[in-house]
């Protein structure tokens, strides 16, 4: 994607703003997606419950947007696209992933959206050291590797 929808990015940041906001408010907890996979293991009987909701919401919020967002804007087009070598990316993906929120104390939704909205300085390190690698692996994929 090379062009930046304005519409279909507020709607997003609202709808991601308003689901932390509403988890911090009705259960006192932070929208990290790592730590909420983290405390299911192991599972707290009176934690699983939300946590799994959560996790399950998701996908399944991914798939409505893909099956509805062509539907309501026009600027999201519609079409699968190809996988070739993806799968095996995102499973070494994901494994970095969770090194890296380990390492972190958290994870871009927990440091990105939660803690710098409650002025956390730890948060602005995190958040700021996840842009400057973001930026560089662009650019190495993008110049470097090509």
């Amino acid at each position: 994607m090379t062009e930046f929808t304005p519409l279909t990015a507020t709607i997003g940041g609202v709808l991601i703003g308003l689901s932390a906001g509403l988890l911090w408010l009705l259960n006192g907890r932070t929208a990290g997606i790592s730590g909420i996979f983290g405390g299911l293991v192991p599972i707290r009987s009176r934690e699983a419950g939300w946590r799994l909701a959560f996790l399950i919401a998701l996908p399944v919020g991914a798939l409505l947007g893909a099956w509805l967002g062509p539907k309501l804007f026009a600027e999201i087009t519609s079409g699968t696209p190809s996988l070739g070598l993806a799968p095996i990316a995102a499973v070494g993906a994901g494994l970095l992933v969770g090194v890296g929120t380990r390492l972190g104390g958290g994870c871009t939704s927990g440091h990105g959206i939660c803690g710098l909205a409650r002025f956390s300085g730890r948060s602005l390190v995190a958040v700021v050291t996840f842009m400057l690698v973001a930026m560089a692996t662009v650019f190495v994929v993008r110049h470097v590797l090509s």
